[in-house]
């Protein structure tokens, strides 16, 4: 899992980017959680909050613009109504 979730880090910059960026933060906590449980088992921590950071790092991004987004038509509803 924590391979999954490095590699969907990656892939969430140039494929899909909100899809993969959820995918490797469940994937890596997921990892993380297996390997805290077992630890002589599994391997991989760094690999799991690798996938972690650069996931989580995109969905910020993509969050934001999205806010970015809302305010903006939210400012152009904002002009229309008062006639601007």
């Amino acid at each position: 899992m924590a391979i999954v979730s490095l590699v969907a880090g990656i892939v969430s910059w140039f494929l899909c980017p909100l899809l993969g960026g959820v995918v490797a933060l469940i994937c890596g906590q997921m990892a993380r959680s297996a390997i805290a449980a077992e630890p002589t088992r599994w391997d991989g921590n760094p690999l799991a909050i690798a996938g972690m950071i650069v996931g989580g790092i995109n969905v910020l991004i993509y969050v934001l613009i999205g806010v970015f987004y809302l305010l903006m038509l939210l400012g152009i509803f904002g002009m229309a109504a008062l006639g601007a």
